[in-house]
Formats: structure tokens, sequence, C-alpha cells
């Protein structure tokens, strides 16, 4: 989106409206990311959403893990609605936990910060919405085949020790350096 790609066009169109992206552009655009990490261990967040895209994906790799954060839905509309961004450098703030120096202002540059338009809460509510109403269908997809995995809460610092705990049974060369730093 920020490329200003034909495709990032569209994809934007569809986010500012609440919407999710169709299956047929997040497919094309996911798969063509992971192509040629066969001989990796990965991660993908937020993908698949539908069944459809979870079907495509099952077609083209081996997945042998899913992990779902079970968060309240009011939790994650309060994160998202106080999160700013500085649109230069990537910088994001959370006016609850992470605010900066100066409301509204970048503490590095002194430049002004940006709500991301999917980051207002009527934006949001209607992505939460579809996320909800798309989801569910996925989770049950893989419950069924005996790969998911769910991990329930609301702060980072409680719910990572136990994904943590998991991961190591599924990749024992996880390193404590990496668990220290979870990056979501």
């Amino acid at each position: 989106m920020q490329k200003k790609t034909e495709v990032g066009i569209l994809a934007k169109s569809y986010i500012d409206q609440g919407q999710l992206i169709p299956d047929h552009i997040m497919t094309q655009l996911m798969l063509n990311e992971i192509k040629g990490l066969d001989q990796y261990n990965w991660l993908l967040d937020g993908f698949p959403r539908t069944v459809a895209q979870a079907e495509a994906l099952d077609k083209e790799c081996h997945i042998d893990t899913v992990i779902d954060l079970d968060v309240p839905f009011e939790t994650i509309k309060c994160r998202l609605t106080a999160r700013w961004i500085h649109p230069a450098s990537g910088r994001v703030y959370n006016l609850e936990f992470s605010p900066p120096k100066v409301q509204g202002i970048d503490d590095i540059t002194g430049e002004p910060l940006v709500q991301r338009d999917d980051d207002k809460p009527e934006t949001v509510s209607k992505r939460l919405q579809a996320y909800d109403a798309q989801t569910k269908p996925v989770l049950e997809y893989y419950r069924k085949k005996g790969l998911l995995k769910s991990f329930s809460g609301t702060e980072t610092n409680k719910i990572w020790p136990h994904i943590y705990a998991f991961l190591q049974t599924k990749l024992p060369d996880v390193s404590q350096k990496d668990a220290a730093n979870p990056s979501f």
C-alpha cells in the first residue's frame, strides 16, 4: 500500500471501508511471499483468515502448527484505536501504554504522528466483526486437523511464556534471547 502498487491501492480500498482483502488477492500476495521458504521455520500473522485461504495455503505448504491468540475484541479495539504512528520511520506509539512524550508528536523527530485510517474506531469495529465472522471457520478447520493451539489473555507478558513453552516443543532450538524479545 505504501508503494502505491496496483494491488496495494486495491487492498487499501477494502481496508479503508473496514473490509478484509478478498481471498484471491490476499492468497496470491501471501503465496508469493512464502515461496522458497521450505527450508525455514516461519510464522504467518493474520493469514489465513478464511477457509478458502487456508485450503490454498495447505495445497502449497506443509502446516504443522496454528496458534490462536484469543484476545477479547474490546481489548483489541482499545489497543488499535490508541495506536498512532510516525509515518516516515514506522515508529508506533500507543496512548495507553507507550505514549509519546508530547501528545501527537514523534519523540525523535518532533514531527506529527498520524492515526492510520484502519485504526480509527469505526473502521476497527467493522474489521473486527468481519474478522470474527470469517475466522471462526478457519479455527475450526485447523482444530479438526489437530493443528490448532489456543492461548487466551489480554496481556503479552502473561500470554508469551505459555506460547514460548509451546514453541519450544515444536522448535527446540528457539533461543532464550529471541524469547525475551517477542515482536508482536
